[in-house]
Protein backbone atom coordinates (compact mmCIF):
# COMPACT_ATOMS: atom_id res chain seq x y z
CA UNK A 1 0.00 0.00 0.00
CA UNK A 2 1.25 3.49 -0.84
CA UNK A 3 2.47 5.83 1.88
CA UNK A 4 2.93 9.60 1.80
CA UNK A 5 6.49 10.93 1.90
CA UNK A 6 6.89 14.64 2.63
CA UNK A 7 10.43 14.66 1.22
CA UNK A 8 9.23 13.05 -2.04
CA UNK A 9 6.37 15.57 -2.33
CA UNK A 10 8.75 18.46 -1.69
CA UNK A 11 11.12 17.22 -4.36
CA UNK A 12 8.50 16.74 -7.10
CA UNK A 13 4.97 17.27 -5.87
CA UNK A 14 3.12 16.65 -9.15
CA UNK A 15 5.05 13.50 -10.03
CA UNK A 16 4.60 12.02 -6.56
CA UNK A 17 0.85 12.72 -6.57
CA UNK A 18 0.56 11.07 -9.97
CA UNK A 19 2.36 8.00 -8.65
CA UNK A 20 0.59 7.36 -5.36
CA UNK A 21 -2.97 8.39 -6.25
CA UNK A 22 -3.64 5.38 -8.45
CA UNK A 23 -6.16 2.63 -7.71
CA UNK A 24 -4.68 -0.46 -6.08
CA UNK A 25 -4.99 -3.87 -7.70
CA UNK A 26 -7.52 -6.31 -6.23
CA UNK A 27 -9.41 -3.73 -4.13
CA UNK A 28 -10.90 -4.98 -0.88
CA UNK A 29 -14.10 -3.83 0.81
CA UNK A 30 -16.93 -1.96 -0.92
CA UNK A 31 -17.29 1.75 -0.13
CA UNK A 32 -20.33 3.95 -0.78
CA UNK A 33 -19.33 7.61 -1.18
CA UNK A 34 -22.38 9.84 -0.64
CA UNK A 35 -22.27 13.40 -2.01
CA UNK A 36 -19.10 12.29 -3.78
CA UNK A 37 -18.63 15.43 -5.87
CA UNK A 38 -15.79 15.15 -8.36
CA UNK A 39 -14.34 12.21 -6.43
CA UNK A 40 -11.57 13.55 -4.21
CA UNK A 41 -12.54 11.27 -1.33
CA UNK A 42 -13.08 8.30 -3.65
CA UNK A 43 -9.75 8.87 -5.40
CA UNK A 44 -7.87 8.66 -2.11
CA UNK A 45 -9.81 5.57 -1.03
CA UNK A 46 -9.09 3.80 -4.30
CA UNK A 47 -5.41 4.52 -3.72
CA UNK A 48 -5.79 2.94 -0.27
CA UNK A 49 -7.15 -0.26 -1.84
CA UNK A 50 -10.94 0.10 -1.70
CA UNK A 51 -13.66 -0.46 -4.30
CA UNK A 52 -15.72 2.73 -4.34
CA UNK A 53 -19.12 3.75 -5.75
CA UNK A 54 -20.13 7.40 -5.70
CA UNK A 55 -23.50 9.15 -5.71
CA UNK A 56 -23.99 12.83 -6.53
CA UNK A 57 -26.73 15.04 -7.96
CA UNK A 58 -24.37 17.22 -10.04
CA UNK A 59 -23.96 15.83 -13.57
CA UNK A 60 -20.61 17.55 -14.15
CA UNK A 61 -19.27 16.02 -10.94
CA UNK A 62 -20.40 12.57 -12.04
CA UNK A 63 -18.83 13.04 -15.47
CA UNK A 64 -15.55 14.06 -13.84
CA UNK A 65 -15.71 11.10 -11.47
CA UNK A 66 -16.48 8.56 -14.19
CA UNK A 67 -13.72 9.94 -16.44
CA UNK A 68 -10.97 9.60 -13.83
CA UNK A 69 -11.79 6.90 -11.30
CA UNK A 70 -12.06 3.15 -11.52
CA UNK A 71 -15.38 3.19 -9.70
CA UNK A 72 -18.69 4.52 -10.99
CA UNK A 73 -20.61 7.61 -9.83
CA UNK A 74 -24.41 7.49 -10.06
CA UNK A 75 -26.08 10.79 -10.93
CA UNK A 76 -29.00 10.86 -8.50
CA UNK A 77 -30.40 13.12 -5.79
CA UNK A 78 -30.00 11.65 -2.30
CA UNK A 79 -32.90 11.71 0.18
CA UNK A 80 -33.55 9.71 3.36
CA UNK A 81 -35.75 7.39 1.27
CA UNK A 82 -33.00 6.72 -1.29
CA UNK A 83 -32.40 3.06 -2.16
CA UNK A 84 -28.83 2.89 -0.85
CA UNK A 85 -26.74 0.03 -2.27
CA UNK A 86 -25.05 -2.34 0.15
CA UNK A 87 -21.50 -1.48 1.25
CA UNK A 88 -18.91 -2.41 3.87
CA UNK A 89 -18.09 1.25 4.48
CA UNK A 90 -20.04 4.48 4.03
CA UNK A 91 -18.28 7.83 3.66
CA UNK A 92 -19.57 11.25 2.78
CA UNK A 93 -19.38 14.98 3.08
CA UNK A 94 -22.96 16.32 2.93
CA UNK A 95 -23.27 19.85 1.48
CA UNK A 96 -21.41 22.27 3.76
CA UNK A 97 -23.44 25.40 2.92
CA UNK A 98 -25.92 24.92 5.81
CA UNK A 99 -23.00 25.04 8.27
CA UNK A 100 -20.33 27.24 6.67
CA UNK A 101 -19.39 30.46 8.47
CA UNK A 102 -19.56 32.19 5.07
CA UNK A 103 -23.24 31.30 4.80
CA UNK A 104 -26.32 31.91 6.95
CA UNK A 105 -25.81 28.70 8.98
CA UNK A 106 -29.45 27.63 8.81
CA UNK A 107 -28.31 24.08 9.63
CA UNK A 108 -31.14 21.57 9.88
CA UNK A 109 -33.56 24.17 8.48
CA UNK A 110 -31.57 24.51 5.25
CA UNK A 111 -33.03 22.55 2.32
CA UNK A 112 -29.49 21.44 1.39
CA UNK A 113 -28.93 19.71 4.73
CA UNK A 114 -27.79 16.17 3.92
CA UNK A 115 -27.27 14.84 7.44
CA UNK A 116 -30.71 13.12 7.64
CA UNK A 117 -29.92 11.20 4.43
CA UNK A 118 -26.49 10.22 5.77
CA UNK A 119 -28.06 8.90 8.97
CA UNK A 120 -30.68 7.03 6.93
CA UNK A 121 -27.93 5.32 4.92
CA UNK A 122 -26.14 4.17 8.09
CA UNK A 123 -29.40 2.96 9.62
CA UNK A 124 -30.38 0.93 6.54
CA UNK A 125 -26.98 -0.57 5.67
CA UNK A 126 -25.22 -0.82 9.05
CA UNK A 127 -21.72 -0.66 7.53
CA UNK A 128 -18.60 -1.92 9.31
CA UNK A 129 -17.38 1.67 9.61
CA UNK A 130 -18.47 5.10 8.41
CA UNK A 131 -16.81 8.50 7.98
CA UNK A 132 -18.55 11.89 7.99
CA UNK A 133 -16.61 14.93 6.71
CA UNK A 134 -17.64 18.56 6.90
CA UNK A 135 -16.54 22.12 7.62
CA UNK A 136 -15.55 23.21 11.09
CA UNK A 137 -18.70 25.34 11.10
CA UNK A 138 -20.75 22.31 12.23
CA UNK A 139 -19.20 22.92 15.66
CA UNK A 140 -20.38 26.53 15.87
CA UNK A 141 -23.96 27.74 15.66
CA UNK A 142 -25.23 24.27 14.76
CA UNK A 143 -23.13 22.31 17.25
CA UNK A 144 -26.17 21.08 19.18
CA UNK A 145 -27.73 19.69 16.00
CA UNK A 146 -24.45 18.06 14.93
CA UNK A 147 -23.93 16.53 18.39
CA UNK A 148 -27.48 15.15 18.50
CA UNK A 149 -26.99 13.66 15.02
CA UNK A 150 -23.81 11.90 16.15
CA UNK A 151 -25.67 10.57 19.21
CA UNK A 152 -28.34 9.11 16.93
CA UNK A 153 -25.61 7.31 15.00
CA UNK A 154 -24.01 6.08 18.22
CA UNK A 155 -27.34 4.50 19.24
CA UNK A 156 -27.05 2.32 16.14
CA UNK A 157 -24.18 0.52 17.83
CA UNK A 158 -21.12 2.59 16.90
CA UNK A 159 -18.31 4.18 18.83
CA UNK A 160 -18.29 7.71 17.42
CA UNK A 161 -14.94 9.51 17.34
CA UNK A 162 -14.81 13.20 16.37
CA UNK A 163 -11.75 15.30 15.59
CA UNK A 164 -10.77 18.44 13.69
CA UNK A 165 -8.05 17.67 11.14
CA UNK A 166 -5.90 20.12 9.19
CA UNK A 167 -5.20 18.74 5.72
CA UNK A 168 -1.84 20.55 5.71
CA UNK A 169 -0.63 17.92 8.20
CA UNK A 170 -1.04 15.18 5.58
CA UNK A 171 0.79 16.47 2.53
CA UNK A 172 -1.89 18.86 1.24
CA UNK A 173 -0.44 22.34 0.48
CA UNK A 174 -3.39 24.07 2.10
CA UNK A 175 -4.55 24.98 5.60
CA UNK A 176 -7.92 23.26 5.43
CA UNK A 177 -9.52 22.30 8.72
CA UNK A 178 -12.32 19.75 8.56
CA UNK A 179 -14.39 17.88 11.10
CA UNK A 180 -13.93 14.14 10.64
CA UNK A 181 -16.39 11.94 12.53
CA UNK A 182 -15.88 8.18 12.43
CA UNK A 183 -18.33 5.46 13.48
CA UNK A 184 -16.57 2.20 14.29
CA UNK A 185 -16.61 -0.85 16.57
CA UNK A 186 -13.29 -0.17 18.25
CA UNK A 187 -9.59 0.29 17.42
CA UNK A 188 -9.93 3.22 15.01
CA UNK A 189 -7.13 5.74 15.38
CA UNK A 190 -6.80 9.05 13.58
CA UNK A 191 -3.68 9.33 11.41
CA UNK A 192 -0.53 10.82 12.89
CA UNK A 193 0.54 14.15 11.38
CA UNK A 194 3.40 13.96 8.91
CA UNK A 195 6.77 15.52 9.66
CA UNK A 196 6.61 18.68 7.56
CA UNK A 197 4.30 20.61 5.25
CA UNK A 198 4.16 21.37 1.54
CA UNK A 199 4.38 25.02 0.52
CA UNK A 200 2.65 26.78 -2.35
CA UNK A 201 5.98 27.12 -4.16
CA UNK A 202 6.67 23.39 -3.91
CA UNK A 203 3.17 22.50 -5.09
CA UNK A 204 3.04 24.86 -8.07
CA UNK A 205 6.49 24.43 -9.57
CA UNK A 206 6.99 22.89 -13.01
CA UNK A 207 3.46 23.41 -14.34
CA UNK A 208 3.41 22.33 -18.02
CA UNK A 209 2.76 25.14 -20.49
CA UNK A 210 -0.14 23.14 -21.94
CA UNK A 211 -1.90 23.25 -18.55
CA UNK A 212 -1.73 27.04 -18.27
CA UNK A 213 -4.74 29.09 -19.31
CA UNK A 214 -4.93 32.60 -20.61
CA UNK A 215 -4.20 34.63 -17.46
CA UNK A 216 -7.03 36.60 -15.91
CA UNK A 217 -5.54 39.73 -14.33
CA UNK A 218 -7.06 42.04 -11.76
CA UNK A 219 -7.62 45.63 -12.82
CA UNK A 220 -6.13 48.66 -11.04
CA UNK A 221 -9.53 49.46 -9.53
CA UNK A 222 -9.72 45.91 -8.14
CA UNK A 223 -6.25 46.28 -6.62
CA UNK A 224 -7.37 49.55 -5.01
CA UNK A 225 -10.51 47.96 -3.60
CA UNK A 226 -8.48 45.04 -2.20
CA UNK A 227 -6.09 47.44 -0.45
CA UNK A 228 -9.05 49.24 1.18
CA UNK A 229 -10.65 45.92 2.19
CA UNK A 230 -7.48 44.50 3.74
CA UNK A 231 -6.83 47.70 5.68
CA UNK A 232 -10.39 47.98 6.96
CA UNK A 233 -10.67 44.30 7.93
CA UNK A 234 -7.10 44.17 9.27
CA UNK A 235 -6.64 40.81 7.60
CA UNK A 236 -3.43 39.40 6.23
CA UNK A 237 -2.86 39.94 2.49
CA UNK A 238 -4.81 37.38 0.49
CA UNK A 239 -2.14 36.88 -2.18
CA UNK A 240 -0.73 33.34 -2.09
CA UNK A 241 2.38 33.16 0.09
CA UNK A 242 4.83 30.88 -1.76
CA UNK A 243 6.63 30.00 1.48
CA UNK A 244 3.57 28.57 3.25
CA UNK A 245 0.60 26.29 2.55
CA UNK A 246 -2.34 28.13 0.96
CA UNK A 247 -5.44 29.37 2.72
CA UNK A 248 -8.52 27.16 2.55
CA UNK A 249 -9.83 26.76 -1.00
CA UNK A 250 -13.58 27.28 -1.41
CA UNK A 251 -16.00 27.77 -4.29
CA UNK A 252 -16.30 31.41 -3.26
CA UNK A 253 -12.61 32.28 -3.33
CA UNK A 254 -11.82 30.28 -6.47
CA UNK A 255 -14.77 31.03 -8.71
CA UNK A 256 -14.37 34.72 -9.47
CA UNK A 257 -13.42 38.21 -8.40
CA UNK A 258 -13.97 38.97 -4.73
CA UNK A 259 -12.05 40.60 -1.90
CA UNK A 260 -11.25 37.14 -0.52
CA UNK A 261 -10.26 35.50 -3.80
CA UNK A 262 -7.19 33.33 -4.16
CA UNK A 263 -4.71 35.11 -6.41
CA UNK A 264 -1.06 35.19 -7.36
CA UNK A 265 1.02 38.37 -7.35
CA UNK A 266 3.38 38.40 -10.32
CA UNK A 267 6.92 39.76 -10.37
CA UNK A 268 5.72 42.78 -12.36
CA UNK A 269 3.25 43.63 -9.58
CA UNK A 270 0.13 42.42 -11.40
CA UNK A 271 -2.25 39.99 -9.75
CA UNK A 272 -4.10 37.18 -11.49
CA UNK A 273 -6.62 34.48 -10.64
CA UNK A 274 -5.38 30.93 -10.20
CA UNK A 275 -5.20 28.58 -13.16
CA UNK A 276 -7.39 25.49 -12.77
CA UNK A 277 -4.26 23.34 -12.56
CA UNK A 278 -2.96 25.50 -9.70
CA UNK A 279 -6.22 25.19 -7.75
CA UNK A 280 -6.27 21.46 -8.48
CA UNK A 281 -2.74 20.96 -7.17
CA UNK A 282 -3.41 22.98 -4.03
CA UNK A 283 -6.34 20.64 -3.36
CA UNK A 284 -4.04 17.66 -3.86
CA UNK A 285 -5.24 16.32 -7.22
CA UNK A 286 -2.71 14.78 -9.62
CA UNK A 287 -2.14 16.50 -12.96
CA UNK A 288 -3.70 13.61 -14.88
CA UNK A 289 -7.07 14.25 -13.16
CA UNK A 290 -9.31 16.19 -15.59
CA UNK A 291 -12.43 18.10 -14.52
CA UNK A 292 -15.55 18.35 -16.71
CA UNK A 293 -17.91 21.26 -17.33
CA UNK A 294 -17.54 25.03 -17.53
CA UNK A 295 -14.70 26.97 -15.88
CA UNK A 296 -16.95 27.88 -12.94
CA UNK A 297 -18.14 24.28 -12.56
CA UNK A 298 -14.55 23.03 -12.52
CA UNK A 299 -13.55 25.55 -9.87
CA UNK A 300 -16.61 24.64 -7.79
CA UNK A 301 -15.72 20.96 -8.02
CA UNK A 302 -12.18 21.69 -6.88
CA UNK A 303 -13.28 23.98 -4.05
CA UNK A 304 -15.81 21.44 -2.74
CA UNK A 305 -13.52 18.42 -2.94
CA UNK A 306 -12.01 16.39 -0.12
CA UNK A 307 -8.23 16.41 -0.71
CA UNK A 308 -7.31 12.93 -2.03
CA UNK A 309 -4.16 12.72 0.11
CA UNK A 310 -6.21 13.14 3.28
CA UNK A 311 -8.69 10.55 1.97
CA UNK A 312 -5.90 8.05 1.30
CA UNK A 313 -4.49 8.58 4.79
CA UNK A 314 -7.92 8.01 6.33
CA UNK A 315 -8.41 4.97 4.10
CA UNK A 316 -5.27 3.36 5.46
CA UNK A 317 -6.57 3.87 9.00
CA UNK A 318 -9.96 2.42 8.03
CA UNK A 319 -8.33 -0.78 6.78
CA UNK A 320 -6.25 -1.10 9.93
CA UNK A 321 -9.38 -0.67 12.03
CA UNK A 322 -11.47 -3.21 10.11
CA UNK A 323 -8.75 -5.81 9.94
CA UNK A 324 -7.85 -5.51 13.62
CA UNK A 325 -11.38 -5.57 15.07
CA UNK A 326 -12.44 -9.12 15.73
CA UNK A 327 -16.11 -8.22 16.19
CA UNK A 328 -16.26 -7.46 12.45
Amino acid sequence: MNTISISALQKNYAAELGRILRPQKNPKYAVLDLYSGAGGLSLGLEAAGFKVTGVDSDLNCCTTYNSNLKGICVNEFITPKYDFPDADIIVGGPPCQPFSVHGKQFGKHDSRNGIPSFISAIKKIRPKIWIFENVRGVLYRNKEYFTSSMKRLAKLGYHVSIDVINCADYGVPQNRERVIAVGHHGNFEYPISLDGRITVREALKNIPAAKRERPSYLTKSMDKYIAVYEKASQCRPRDLNPKKPARTLTCRNLGGYSSDMHRIKMRNGKRRLLYKIEASRLQGFPDWFEFSGSWHSKMNQIGNAVPPLLAMTLGIQIRKCIESTSVL
